[in-house]
């Protein structure tokens, strides 16, 4: 961009922040009826809020709540700047009103404030919700998923791979020297730009072409990406946010089959992905399939649609609900499912950590953890993600008995043990180790190991710990040994124990 073009980016950011447009101003502003509302895509009590002219309530009016202001009210919250955003397509105006062409939205973690611009928000009190094909979707729950599952340590290179509004690459930009953002949609790429620019976010680079191939011959510490993954026909308009215009899960499955070759060693890939699961097949089964070995693999599956609930879903999506074809396209998209042998569809996270060469050339296994959670997390889940990680390169140091025997662990600091039994009973019938954190993962264990894992303060090795118990219990410690050093491998695998 220019540099005149800097300067009226450097403008609106001030516009912004000088009306205190951040999601905490706005929704300070609305309220938690109006906001929670504006949530479910409803209007009128944002816009019963919002009557009194400031240029917060401007702000909000005009991009958020998708609704005309004055010439003068929008002069007034962005001073200098309305004729200048409706060249760039950013608003509109006639004689006397001004509305908005875009979606400028307010944005925050934890640690940033932000702005994502994007095509406006369908479907707002009702109204048809079709898009057009080449639509740049804003802050989604898919987006929002992605942006807690991807790890947060300090990075040289990270890649936004299908970026978008570009919400992935602004996030990764807090700790990537180096970011760059590929598209197809050069429409995308513009906005994905416009957003880097307007957060001050100079390390990202957008490039255009498909998926891998404007990276080709480069790797990367960290690869982030919501693909177009909606499993359909092909039939129709291909929407590109969420059509990738290949056959079944293809896209998903290139991808984790491409990725390796995108990474260095220690590198992640993290993908949102929807999966076919087919008749006859285990969904784990098939995905590991198309794992090579150079990477250990972390596939989490958090839901399950039989294929009606995944048709009605994404019908809806493309604003096709009360349409002439609507039942004709579901019609043809469940017959479609029935001939492919789709018996469900899978939605989840998949994580690569790219092995180092020598552990590849010297044939050790990778480690594969493929399962289904559909249960509580906590947000966001990226550290947890991050600690299986640890948990591998432990156990990848403990290979043999008494490497493990030697190792002094630690029960993590928010595990909990619950015990259920009879009032007065010497022994509880059942234990219940459970963590408060993370996954949240709860495991039954016996008296005894339970009370290892109580043990396990870091002071005494694991062998000390385990022969000790066999004393307490009068029993044979070679054989208490073989009894539980399995149990010990899956509880560092699982996060219970860690290295101390």
């Amino acid at each position: 961009m220019t540099d005149a073009a800097d300067s009226f980016i450097a403008a609106l950011r001030d516009a912004l922040s000088d009306a205190d447009y951040t999601y905490d101003g706005v929704a300070e502003l609305l309220g938690p009826t109006a906001h929670q509302a504006l949530s479910r895509n409803e209007t009128v009590p944002g816009l019963r809020r919002t009557r009194g002219g400031s240029p917060l309530e401007t702000l909000t009016r005009l991009f958020l709540l998708q609704s005309t202001v004055s010439v003068a009210e929008a002069e007034k919250a962005l001073p200098g700047l309305v004729d200048r955003l409706c060249v760039e397509g950013v608003l509109e105006r006639s004689l006397s009103e001004v509305a908005a062409r875009l979606d400028v939205r307010p944005y925050a973690d934890d640690d940033h404030d932000s702005w994502v611009i994007s095509d406006l928000t369908p479907g707002l009190d009702g109204t048809p919700n079709k898009v057009g094909a080449n639509h740049v979707l804003g802050i989604s729950s898919a987006s929002t998923s992605l942006a807690q599952l991807t790890l947060r340590h300090d990075v040289g290179s990270a890649l936004d791979l299908g970026t978008g509004c570009g919400v992935q690459a602004l996030h990764l930009a807090t700790h990537a020297d180096r970011v760059v953002a590929t598209d197809v949609n050069r429409r995308a790429l513009w906005i994905a730009e416009l957003n880097a620019r307007l957060n001050e976010s100079p390390n990202v680079e957008v490039r255009d072409g498909s998926f891998f191939e404007p990276v080709r011959g480069e790797t990367f510490d960290l690869i982030a990406t919501n693909p177009p993954f909606v499993i359909s026909p092909a039939t129709g308009e291909r929407l590109v946010y969420r059509d990738s215009g290949l056959p079944g899960d293809r896209v998903v499955e290139d991808i984790v089959r491409a990725a390796p070759t995108f990474l260095n060693e220690g590198g992640w890939c993290q993908i949102l992905a929807n999966w076919v699961i087919a008749e006859g097949t285990p969904w784990d089964e098939r995905l590991a399939g198309w794992l090579d070995g150079t990477c250990d693999a972390f596939v989490v599956q958090r839901e399950v649609l039989d294929p009606a609930s995944y048709v009605e879903l994404w019908l809806k999506d493309a604003g096709l609900q009360n349409t002439a074809d609507y039942v004709y396209r579901y019609d043809t998209w469940l017959g479609w499912f029935e001939k492919q042998g789709i018996e469900a569809v899978g939605f989840g996270w998949i994580n690569l950590r790219k092995r180092p060469e020598s552990a590849i050339s010297h044939g050790g296994e990778a480690t594969y953890r493929l399962e289904e959670w559909p249960y509580d997390v906590e947000q966001p889940i990226a550290p947890a993600i991050a600690s299986w990680g640890a948990a591998v390169d432990v156990l990848a140091g403990l290979t043999d008995d008494e490497a493990l025997l030697a190792a002094h662990l630690v029960a993590r600091e928010d595990l909990q043990q619950e015990t259920v039994g009879a009032p007065g009973a010497e022994d509880p019938h059942t234990v219940v180790l459970r963590q408060q954190r993370g996954f949240r993962r709860a495991r039954k264990a016996d008296t005894v190991e339970a009370a290892l894992v109580g043990a396990c303060d870091g002071e005494l090795s694991v062998g000390q710990i385990i022969d000790a118990l066999a004393q307490l219990l009068d029993a044979d410690a070679g054989a208490t040994r073989d009894a539980y050093l399995g149990a010990v491998r899956e509880l560092i695998a699982e996060g219970f124990l860690e290295l101390a």
